[in-house]
């Protein structure tokens, strides 16, 4: 069982006097006794009364916490959570002293990227791949180096991003269906105004948007939940009223619409929802990067998993039909291959990070960047050979730990950039957003 939220040493803790109150009941009691203890125990209560505090809580307390130096983050990575009981009375004041000291809302911009892992990032120690704007996102802001998603699969990750629910809650198992029941498919089950756009906006009185691949293939009241709204998936280059485009310049341009159109007595959520580093799957090429970025890495070498021949030791239902082997085929089952796949991932990638700075740099212009929360993260991650295996699925750290940079304006300097080794997961994203925009 892996926690929902980043408070790992407090609420494993929890977790744990919980079962060995259960277990002593267990023990004492029989087995009638038994059925009807746990005919009386909401589960679901229970699991929220131990998962529900916000990763936003667990930087206010990083934030708050000066009772310890952190002069080289990288090398003395701290968990700055493990006093949160003792020291919540001083968090409280605290926040209730920032609260005060602030009264304008945190305006709040989600990078969501896809397939894109945790090490393709250069201020991850990628020897290769150049992210510079990421990189200074990192450096003016908090870089959480052992961050997951609970499902690596995309458009299961993305309810989760949408809901703050695992797949266990909301249900939705397959892209543009949820799961079946009785040979029906119930398509999406969480109450459309439960989402944290319709959250934000109908509750906190947020300008709603969204730029980019949404991922779900089904209508969550989109245009009810959102002041805007464009949908972009499944193509790297497409012609749209005779200009052609690639997906990252159209999920920029888009995203610069709603920065530039939108009401400046609002606070805003915007979602920039990244179709890149995703390749197009029918494609033989799979990775089409803009024209301007082919002379990037030309001349990198880039290295091959140690662990590249270790598919024939995965387990005996891992046959060569398997879909992250047959990708394996298609992307990486030669060496001239692997090197034109990766340079064009490593483009699509610097891509994106060029994306970003383009829309900070908005921000700045509009002079709200200083009163923004600025958040990059991605739906899951992606094998590049390792265990003789491509994309993703499989709960290996390749696929399932994902990056995640958080710049909160409201962050103590001797803070920015520090990296944070807590264990947090993306059900942690939603409250996270949430919680910065006032909503319990």
């Amino acid at each position: 069982a892996t926690t929902a939220a980043p408070l790992a040493m407090t609420k494993h803790k929890k977790s744990v006097f919980v079962m060995i109150f259960i277990a002593i009941i267990l023990i004492s009691a029989t087995w009638k006794q038994q059925a009807a203890f746990f005919e009386t125990l909401d589960t679901n209560q229970l699991l929220d009364q131990l998962y529900n505090v916000p990763l936003l809580d667990a930087v206010n307390d990083i934030m708050r916490d000066t009772s310890s130096s952190w002069n080289n983050p990288i090398e003395q990575p701290r968990n700055a959570l493990q006093k949160r009981k003792m020291t919540k009375a001083t968090s409280d004041v605290n926040t209730q002293a920032s609260s005060s000291s602030s009264s304008k809302p945190l305006n709040i911009v989600l990078f969501y990227a896809d397939d894109w892992r945790f090490d393709t990032l250069g201020a991850a120690g990628n020897p290769v791949v150049k992210t510079p704007v990421l990189d200074q996102l990192a450096k003016d802001g908090m870089l959480f180096r052992e961050n997951c998603v609970t499902t690596s699969v995309c458009w299961i990750s993305r309810a989760t991003l949408h809901t703050g629910m695992y797949l266990a809650r909301h249900k939705f198992e397959t892209l543009g269906k949820g799961r079946k029941v009785n040979g029906t498919n119930r398509r999406w089950e969480t109450p459309t105004n439960e989402t944290i756009y319709a959250l934000l906006k109908h509750h906190a009185g947020y300008h709603v948007g969204h730029a980019g691949k949404l991922g779900l293939w089904l209508d969550i009241d989109n245009h009810k939940n959102m002041d805007f709204f464009v949908n972009e998936d499944g193509w790297h280059y497409s012609e749209r009223k005779g200009k052609l485009w690639h997906i990252t310049e159209k999920n920029t341009h888009d995203a610069m619409i709603f920065l530039k159109a939108r009401p400046r007595t609002k606070p805003f959520f915007l979602n920039v929802g990244y179709f890149a580093t995703h390749a197009v799957d029918k494609n033989p090429l799979q990775y089409l990067p803009q024209n301007q970025s082919m002379s990037l890495y030309a001349n990198d070498t880039i290295p091959i998993p140690l662990t590249v021949d270790a598919y024939g030791k995965m387990p005996y239902f891992f046959g060569q039909n398997n879909e992250g082997r047959t990708r394996w085929r298609w992307r990486f089952d030669e060496p001239t291959k692997h090197q034109t796949m990766m340079k064009n991932y490593y483009r699509m990638a610097t891509e994106v990070d060029t994306s970003v700075g383009t829309l900070m740099k908005e921000l700045e212009r509009q002079g709200v960047l200083n009163d923004t929360l600025l958040i990059f993260t991605t739906d899951n991650g992606n094998f590049h050979a390792e265990h003789g295996l491509a994309d993703k699925w499989y709960p290996h750290q390749e696929s399932i730990k994902v990056p995640l940079i958080i710049k909160d304006p409201r962050m103590d300097p001797e803070f920015v950039g520090t990296i944070n080794d807590d264990f947090t997961l993306n059900i942690d994203l939603a409250p996270t957003i949430l919680k910065a925009a006032g909503i319990e």
